[in-house]
């Protein structure tokens, strides 16, 4: 999942691909790369200024229809209105990637009639919203509860079993060490039954993990792919695609060399 922000913050670009030309040759270049599905969102998670869902709408509807017409990948749209989701669905996304856990009571029903599917994630508080100092007794227990909760949710509302993605949210009102707990119960999230989503790329707990800034969390966000994918993680949403690519590949190439050694 390459991830294709329409945001003049982001976290990670800066705003670096929000003008539409520069968003077009990102997503090309991301394609290009080994791509299977692209991300677009336009509110990043992260506090800042207000953005409003006619704003929203702008920066993200267009978009997935201009990457629908021009791209042979699925689109998902990374939002937690369910006005925009259903917008951007009828613009030709297949996908809908919540991390607010369904926070709208339209987005399940939304994505249901589409035939979409959904992003199940697990949040403790809301998106833009600061969690610090977030306290669970069990953090991997607590993430797979509500995790399920979601996906049963995401069932009852009319969406098919096969079209729902856990998440289990890293950084999302996690710890540095929350965070690296979940990422290691990687097997123990993939086992309920869910294709798992892992996002890790340049995040806060990889950085703080490492001592480093964004811009140098590269070969930490492919260790942290290597180790998703060896958990069951079977959906990576990343900045890197090329990296993860041969990542995945040479996964991939060892373990059909272990097999053949059986």
């Amino acid at each position: 999942m390459g991830i294709a922000n329409r945001t003049p913050d982001s976290f990670f670009d800066r705003g670096s691909y929000f003008a539409f030309d520069r968003f077009l040759d990102h997503c090309d270049r991301l394609v290009n790369d080994g791509a299977d599905l692209l991300d677009v969102g336009g509110v990043k998670a992260g506090a800042g200024e207000e953005v409003s869902e006619a704003e929203e709408m702008e920066r993200v509807v267009p978009a997935v229809a201009a990457l629908t017409e021009r791209f042979g990948v699925p689109v998902s749209v990374d939002t937690w209105r369910a006005s925009v989701a259903a917008e951007a669905y009828r613009a030709g996304a297949v996908l809908g990637n919540d991390i607010s856990g369904f926070a709208d009571p339209g987005y399940l029903p939304a994505a249901a009639r589409a035939g979409a599917g959904v992003v199940a994630t697990h949040i403790r508080l809301r998106p833009r919203v600061p969690d610090l100092d977030p306290h669970y007794d069990d953090v991997v227990a607590a993430v797979e509860s509500r995790l399920l909760e979601l996906a049963v949710a995401a069932e009852a509302a009319g969406i098919a079993r096969t079209r729902i993605v856990v998440d289990a949210g890293l950084d999302l009102g996690k710890t540095t060490p929350q965070s690296l707990a979940l990422l290691g119960a990687s097997p123990r999230l993939a086992s309920l039954g869910y294709p798992l989503l892992l996002s890790a790329s340049n995040k806060t707990f990889l950085g703080e993990s490492l001592g480093l800034p964004v811009g140098e969390r590269g070969a930490a966000s492919l260790a942290a792919a290597a180790l998703g994918i060896a958990g069951g993680c079977r959906v990576l949403r990343v900045h890197d695609v090329s990296g993860t690519v041969r990542v995945r590949d040479a996964l991939a190439a060892i373990l059909r060399a272990r097999e053949g050694e059986r």
